[in-house]
């Protein structure tokens, strides 16, 4: 262990669906430089997202360098938390993509989970993944790109395919391609990984036509997965990359939960909610289970529940409604005390948990002749703070036992207006972390901890206390249930 006030620094890389982060955090959490950089989406048909794969790893390496510029001193360990479910396929031979990288949000592989839950393989998948068969993991996304994409084909046949999550994809270039690695959280989410075994299950890979091969090794969360490589970024050679974690997973880890008892909600562009649990659980609610991490105390499973849109929802109303951003939108929604009887849905990639409606659809119910552009933003910040409510209570239900509050991180959960909606419909205290870049603390907490010091983390805000009454709060939960059975109806 360190003497008391010293340790290590660690570069912590928090590379998301809109941004990309890098955080400098010192050994009494102190963030000591920051830096970000935006990132794009193309939607080139219903249904899909994409990402360039370039572009993520020019990203990082940008945000690397001016982190590096705005704190002297040197950097002990390099962590990363990331965007997961997002496919990157690449040569071996030249560390080229063979295409974009498809995103978590991509829907196009809908049609193909249908023909393959068809064939009764969705019991096996789940018993191994803790997972159902949906668009949103990578396994559909590979075996699409392995009939479609004649390159990628051709590169498996040959052993040049390198397939990996966005993790995966940042190892192979922070090291110059000597590692192709991945860790535990991030294996769980792609539905070829056994949690059973902690291993990629050739079984698994055979449903959907996968080499394993070309699959990354994968490692428990807090592994030394790697050094960096000369000229990669604006690094010196030879620092170690200490944990990887995916975004969600990081962030409850930065929130301290350690044990079962605790849930988070990540506010991103989709939102995740997570909570331990005592061993493997399998969902009766729409859930899935997963792994949290994997570290030296062993394996910490998790039930986890994805939103596709979230605060999304709010970029998505502004931009129809004219206005600058989300910001603007939310000082629109309160200048009125209410909706006045509208409710968004935004399933504008289908639904995710609990519901996983692929062909729901985006509606807006109770318009009427009052109907403001104010009601529409106020319906909006509803929506979001509905969908978590449902996976909230769809957890509750799972674990048997009522949930004290609710630790909130993400961008949108600095928006005030927002966490006291949500307090408010879930009827439970709803603490903001203190830190913006929870995820990216957590992972670097990780890092720190393989080091042998323990990472103090920041206590939350004063809690956000609901203030609805129990008539007024199933009034509009009833509501939302109503607009969401009218989102789920056939074209």
């Amino acid at each position: 262990m360190k003497a008391p006030g010293s340790g290590p620094r660690v570069l912590a890389i928090d590379q998301g669906t809109t941004n990309t982060k890098v955080l400098i955090v010192g050994p009494d959490g102190t963030v000591l430089a920051r830096a970000s950089a935006p990132l794009s989406t193309a939607y080139p048909h219903s249904g899909w997202a994409e990402q360039s794969a370039e572009a993520l790893w020019a990203s990082v390496q940008g945000t690397i360098a001016e982190a590096i510029t705005g704190a002297s001193g040197p950097i002990d360990a390099i962590a990363i938390a990331n965007q997961r479910e997002t496919l990157v396929l690449w040569d071996a031979v030249t560390s080229a993509p063979l295409c974009p990288a498809m995103i978590w949000q991509c829907r196009r592989t809908a049609e193909d989970c249908a023909a393959l839950a068809a064939t009764g393989v969705g019991p096996v998948v789940e018993a191994a993944t803790g997972l159902g068969l949906n668009p949103l993991f990578p396994a559909t996304k590979l075996a699409w790109a392995l009939r479609n994409i004649p390159a990628v084909a051709t590169a498996q046949a040959e052993g040049r395919l390198r397939a990996g999550t966005v993790d995966a994809w940042l190892l192979w270039n922070l090291t110059g391609g000597a590692a192709h690695a991945t860790d535990h959280s991030n294996a769980s989410r792609t539905l070829l990984f056994d949690t059973r075994t902690l291993s990629f299950s050739p079984e698994l890979a055979a449903i959907f036509g996968v080499r394993v091969d070309c699959l990354p090794q994968p490692l428990p969360s807090d592994s030394l997965f790697g050094t960096t490589a000369a000229g990669m970024t604006a690094l010196p050679a030879g620092v170690p990359i200490q944990a990887m974690m995916g975004d969600s997973h990081a962030a409850l880890y930065g929130h301290g939960v350690r044990s079962p008892g605790a849930v988070k909600a990540t506010y991103g562009t989709g939102s995740s909610l997570m909570t331990l649990t005592p061993g493997r659980v399998t969902s009766r609610h729409g859930l899935s289970g997963t792994i949290g991490w994997t570290d030296r105390n062993g394996t910490a499973f998790a039930l986890e529940g994805n939103i596709t849109v979230s605060a999304q929802a709010a970029a998505f109303m502004a931009k129809l409604l004219g206005l600058k951003d989300a910001r603007a939108l939310s000082d629109l929604a309160q200048t009125v005390p209410d909706a006045g009887g509208v409710t968004f849905v935004p399933a504008l990639a289908g639904l995710g948990a609990p519901h996983w409606n692929d062909a729901a659809r985006g509606t807006l119910t109770g318009m009427s002749h009052a109907t403001s552009p104010a009601h529409l933003a106020r319906a909006t910040f509803e929506a979001i703070a509905s969908q978590i409510a449902d996976v909230f209570e769809a957890m509750q239900a799972d674990i048997g036992h009522p949930l004290a509050a609710l630790s909130a991180d993400g961008g949108a959960s600095g928006n005030a207006f927002l966490m006291q909606l949500q307090a408010d419909l879930i009827g439970r205290p709803v603490q903001v972390a203190a830190l913006e870049e929870v995820g990216a603390v957590g992972v670097a907490a990780m890092a720190m901890a393989a080091l042998g010091h323990r990472l103090p983390l920041p206590a939350p805000k004063p809690p956000f206390m609901p203030g609805l009454k129990p008539a007024e709060r199933a009034q509009l939960r009833d509501a939302w249930d109503h607009a969401i059975a009218q989102a789920s109806l056939p074209a």
